[in-house]
């Protein structure tokens, strides 16, 4: 498995509709070692308990990771129980287009001071 890391920014926009859910328009773009840009959709829900929620969501890249032009999808689930949290973030089987076919991997989030990075582990078969 291949490791890089760098930074994203993200804007998140309310979807309008009448679902009883946070749905939010994801528009990302990716700077490092993967640079591009992503498209995406995020549902969210918060309990009545603080401290616990749930999100999922779906985006597609589109750009150059090491050098490989091409796109992947990745999926992510995020789960908050009373304060703890688990992030859970990978890319979607097969997904993979341009020289990026047959990646597979998963992606970490950490965010600082209010800004995103990103921690990609990959390989390609």
């Amino acid at each position: 498995m291949k490791k890089n890391e760098g930074s994203f920014e993200v804007n998140i926009s309310p979807a309008k509709d009448d679902i009883d859910m946070g749905r939010m328009l994801l528009d990302k773009t990716y700077s490092g070692p993967l640079s591009g840009t992503a498209k995406g959709q995020m549902l969210s829900h918060r309990t009545q308990v603080q401290g616990s929620a749930a999100y999922v969501a779906l985006e597609h890249f589109a750009g150059v990771l090491d050098g490989k032009k091409g796109g992947f999808s990745l999926v992510h689930k995020g789960l908050m129980d009373k304060g703890t949290q688990s992030l859970e973030i990978n890319i979607v089987a097969d997904s993979g287009t341009g020289e990026l076919a047959g990646i597979k991997g998963t992606m970490d989030i950490i965010i600082k001071d209010g800004q995103h990075f990103y921690v990609l582990e990959y390989q390609i078969d």
